[in-house]
């Protein structure tokens, strides 16, 4: 019998003798099938010690922690399974009102629009006709951080719409990298936890580079994957108008023959993808905590609305059951290359919130909200998440009846015998509030009713190897590969985006503490790719470790050129913000050509100057929209500098001057100038290259990163 520490357990059931997390036995860690790490007691250990025994809130000792209970190894999650509804009901409520994850968003209104109708592929209202529209709201976040951390830190984002269609309302709830950490759902409360500011200290905020992530991680090589995208330019955007979004989960498509096709939802930036380098995340961090949000904000204010294409990945069970991996894993992803994206729809964001609070604070997103045309697949991740997101929305706003608040109503009929409840606002009339009834006989209203015909209806007919005879805690052998994808992530990208990557994870772990962890996380990355592995360990200047046994031998995908950012990256002014530097004697008219070539081809000019006023100029005064010490060219895709030689000798003094370009250089960016502008390129050690160049130069050149200068300007992993 477990050994009680309470002095008479019949009477004292106080929790002055309580310690959580206190106990500490040794374990016997034993990977699965499946590829999952179970740290558990020996079967011959000590059971008395009953601290040392995981158990849920009642004392009920657990069995298996990696896992949730399904209807055979592939098969749904069933609601009986208390340890994981415990679980996540109670992580769902320890935090108010600030959500748990995706704390830190930025919201806008917009419009959908279908496309390509795909009638055969499903029966969602919104998809049958070209030219079909319905309202959507879009919440755009990071996912560690508080409400009050920054916009840029290297982070996953979320990416969540909601459609109000005439169908009832469609939630797709993702994120901007097409894979997640884990597998099951009732591992989600264990990665938050580590992910988050370390419990006995309360930092760091919005950090990934501590001990407790990077623990988790080298225990959890189902992490890898995602780690490597989070770790990749992925994780640091120059704009949330410039990420991709996805839905992460294998959904089905059901058309009106209730024939069923499995589908990857995708959203395609239509100003492509762009990033930062580590070292402007920092500083526009440094500069404006806000910039993504006031960047989003400002550009709707402006009529440059954001836009997204919808695409599909569709394909059925028989393709699937051909893959080198299970469909149903979340921390997989389907190369565009095997299943090329169809885009059907477009997404444009063309309004702001009028109330931050009441719609983007308030705004509760579920992905349980789905309409006819569109169901589950069995991953258990998804199943998780179906249980979780309604409890999490009664927490934070504080009542059932959340669904009443304008930004989560439908913009559609609905109706049912729910009553009463916390802040109720809705005034049911008559006694009807129970089906079946007869009230409508005697004259009195009787109420809605179900509709077998137009009603929502669960795909039946699947091949996802469900098994009602067996209630089982396993997980499926074909979620044990946890390499071969980050592998073949990896080596899609360019050299750059490889050193970046390398370069971010030696920062992310020469924070980490704890030296185990650190060479775990390296022996785990050299079943990715022994050159990774190599370069993480020579930043770090530690041995290279011996390789990590991996559950499932990893294999050579094809590369995947849709996965870099600098493979697809488009080289545009549009949505692209140009600082233009001028002081006083500076051309007017030279100022004004590339402000009307730039705004021309749908960007920005900002006019930055030493001092901001009427400035004297060659043709007249101008005004400066930024004070050039607080407009640091972090926040610019590409500057320009119009300066009549005696500023800019005086300028060659000033060190927010000199930063200015320095930056620029460093960060790759294009740098077109004047002739007089040479002697501050010369104090900033600014040598030229295929991305300095002439004034006149600037529109062949245009914006994109130059980084074959990078060697010059930083050491990388």
């Amino acid at each position: 019998m477990p050994k009680d520490s309470s002095p008479n357990p019949s009477i004292d059931n106080g929790l002055h003798d309580h310690p959580p997390g206190a106990g500490h036995i040794k374990t016997k860690d034993t990977v699965a099938p499946g590829g999952e790490l179970h740290q558990t007691i020996a079967h011959n250990g000590d059971h008395s010690d009953g601290v040392a025994h995981l158990t849920d809130n009642f004392g009920h000792r657990i069995s298996d922690n990696e896992n949730s209970l399904k209807a055979g190894k592939r098969g749904p999650t069933l609601l009986e399974d208390f340890i994981l509804r415990e679980k996540i009901f109670h992580f769902d409520h320890e935090r108010i009102p600030e959500r748990i994850v995706h704390a830190r968003g930025s919201g806008a209104h917009g419009v959908f629009e279908c496309t390509k109708a795909i009638p055969e592929l499903t029966k969602a209202s919104i998809f049958q006709k070209v030219g079909t529209t319905c309202p959507v709201f879009t919440r755009l976040s990071t996912v560690t951080g508080g409400a009050g951390s920054v916009d840029t830190p290297r982070d996953v984002r979320g990416f969540a719409v909601k459609f109000y269609t005439d169908s009832g309302n469609w939630d797709l709830v993702g994120n901007d990298i097409p894979v997640f950490f884990i597998q099951d759902a009732i591992k989600f409360p264990d990665l938050v936890h580590s992910v988050k500011m370390e419990a006995d200290r309360g930092y760091p905020q919005a950090a990934t580079a501590h001990d407790t992530f990077w623990d988790f991680v080298s225990l959890m090589p189902e992490s890898l994957h995602t780690v490597m995208w989070a770790m990749s330019d992925r994780g640091i955007p120059r704009s949330l108008r410039m990420i991709e979004g996805f839905g992460v989960h294998t959904f089905r498509l059901v058309n009106e023959k209730g024939e069923g096709k499995f589908v990857k939802f995708h959203w395609k930036p239509v100003l492509g993808i762009e990033s930062t380098t580590w070292d402007e995340a920092v500083k526009i961090a440094g500069n404006n905590p806000d910039f993504h949000r006031q960047d989003l904000f400002e550009a709707i204010s402006q009529g440059n609305f954001p836009a997204w294409d919808l695409g599909i990945q569709v394909f059925d069970e028989a393709w699937a059951a051909k893959q080198p991996y299970d469909v149903l894993d979340a921390t997989k992803l389907i190369p565009e290359e095997d299943i090329p994206v169809e885009i059907i729809g477009r997404m444009t964001l063309n309004r702001n919130v009028d109330n931050f609070f009441a719609e983007t604070e308030q705004v509760a997103f579920m992905p349980t909200n789905i309409i006819p045309g569109i169901d589950f697949s069995n991953d258990p991740l998804l199943q998780g998440r179906l249980f979780s997101y309604l409890d999490t929305q009664k927490s934070r706003l504080g009542t059932t009846n959340f669904h009443q608040i304008p930004i989560n109503a439908p913009k559609c009929p609905f109706s049912n015998f729910q009553r009463d409840g916390m802040m109720q606002t809705l005034v049911p009339v008559g006694r009807a509030n129970y089906e079946p009834n007869s009230l409508a006989e005697a004259g009195e209203t009787g109420g809605p009713r179900a509709c077998p015909t137009t009603g929502f209806k669960t795909f039946e007919e699947n091949a996802e190897d469900n098994d009602p005879t067996r209630k089982v805690r396993v997980r499926s052998e074909t979620f044990a590969d946890h390499y071969s994808q980050p592998r073949m992530y990896y080596r899609s990208l360019t050299e750059s985006e490889q050193a970046h990557t390398a370069s971010a994870i030696v920062f992310e772990l020469s924070k980490v503490q704890i030296p185990h962890v650190r060479e775990r996380v390296v022996a785990q990355l050299r079943n990715v790719d022994e050159s990774l592995a190599k370069r993480v360990a020579i930043g770090l200047a530690i041995e290279l470790p011996a390789k990590a046994k991996a559950a499932k031998e990893p294999i050579d995908l094809k590369i995947s050129d849709a996965l870099s950012i600098q493979k697809q990256a488009k080289n545009t002014l549009k949505g692209r913000q140009i600082g233009i530097l001028f002081a006083e004697g500076s051309d007017l008219a030279e100022i004004k050509k590339f402000k009307d070539l730039i705004e021309g081809k749908g960007g920005t000019a900002v006019l930055v100057a030493p001092k901001v006023g009427g400035i004297p100029v060659k043709g007249g005064t101008l005004e400066a929209d930024g004070l050039l010490a607080g407009s640091p060219s972090v926040l610019f895709d590409g500057i320009i500098s119009i300066l009549m030689p005696d500023q800019a000798k005086k300028l060659s003094h000033d060190s927010a001057a000199v930063q200015w370009f320095m930056d620029a250089y460093a960060h790759c960016k294009t740098i077109a100038h004047c002739k007089g502008t040479q002697i501050i390129l010369d104090r900033a050690g600014v040598e030229k290259d295929d991305g300095v160049v002439p004034l006149d130069e600037f529109e062949k050149v245009g914006v994109k990163r130059h980084w074959a200068r990078e060697p010059k300007v930083r050491d990388l992993a």
